[in-house]
């Protein structure tokens, strides 16, 4: 990981100051890193010894910190790791620009490691990431959403990336088309884990490990899984409850609604959905055999949803 770092800060250099300014302080806000791990991990799981995995795991971040900037200008978002957020600082314009600087950057990258094959995949993945992102925009304010039709936003936004980064390090390592395809599902089904605990956390967490305010998908209009639960299996007061809280945004209903998820046993459902998730990831590394990486990657699905932050 730290020569991902090294990658990370000598490629984000740019002879336009305020470029450089945005990138160091999103750098310098840190982050878990699971993406960029991902591709360390499953590569090292292959027997890989190069040094082409650190640029694709420099490339995966890139990607990630340019969806969360444009994520953060459009939830109109002042907090994200306990630290304000790039648009809240710099301004809603320098935000996406630089979030463009960061996606036409990580194409250059992959572009220097010279494999057709990983141009297909992050081609295809940020590609899937904006349907997920528009996915998304369609479903706010929703109250008619079902749950598969979240778990299919969860794939396309968040899971997707995760997939691509699995996938990513089985090909650096020479992985067999099987195993790739194994590694790639463990990603989808890990992403989709860690995504349910962040709906989890969301309506539980402690503010100081998150990072962000509590409620802020519901503030949005957004019907993440605990939400539909309580509109599926609780009271009919409840049920609308949600609804309305839903339709309209917002933080006025916060506390019934949080009652009515702790009452109707949504965030205990939504962490049974998570497991389940999590179980079929490691499911799909069964085949991989024994190595400290291996290991690694056992320990992030269980990170995944035990995580408070």
């Amino acid at each position: 990981m730290q020569a991902v770092d090294v990658v990370i800060r000598a490629r984000l250099h740019s002879d336009v100051a305020l470029i450089r300014q945005v990138a160091d302080y999103i750098v310098q806000s840190g982050g878990k890193r699971l993406r960029p791990a991902l591709v360390l991990f499953t590569a090292g799981a292959m027997g890989y010894e190069g040094t082409h995995h650190h640029e694709l795991a420099a490339v995966v971040e890139f990607i990630h910190t340019a969806s969360l900037l444009h994520d953060d200008v459009v939830d109109e978002s002042d907090l994200r790791r306990g630290n304000k957020t790039a648009s809240a600082i710099y301004g809603n314009a320098a935000a996406v620009f630089v979030g463009d600087f960061m996606y036409s950057r990580a194409f250059q990258m992959m572009v220097g490691v010279d494999s057709m094959k990983v141009m297909r995949v992050l081609a295809e993945a940020t590609n899937v990431i904006a349907e997920g992102e528009v996915l998304q925009l369609l479903n706010c304010h929703n109250a008619d959403v079902v749950i598969d039709d979240y778990l299919r936003v969860i794939r396309y936004k968040t899971a997707k990336l995760f997939e691509a980064a699995a996938r990513l390090g089985g090909i650096v390592g020479g992985a067999d088309p099987e195993v790739e395809a194994r590694l790639a599902a463990f990603g989808m089904h890990l992403g989709t884990a860690f995504q349910l605990i962040d709906d989890v956390l969301d309506y539980s967490a402690d503010e100081a490990d998150t990072g962000k305010h509590l409620g802020d998908d519901l503030a949005e209009g957004k019907p993440t899984l605990p939400l539909i639960h309580v509109m599926q299996h609780g009271t009919p007061a409840q049920a609308a409850l949600v609804r309305g809280a839903i339709e309209h945004g917002g933080r006025d209903d916060f506390a019934a609604v949080l009652a009515a998820i702790q009452d109707s046993g949504a965030l205990a459902e939504t962490r049974r959905y998570a497991q389940a998730e999590a179980q079929l990831a490691i499911d799909a590394i069964s085949v991989l055999p024994p190595s400290n990486f291996k290991d690694a990657l056992l320990q992030l699905s269980d990170f995944a949803v035990r995580r408070k932050h």
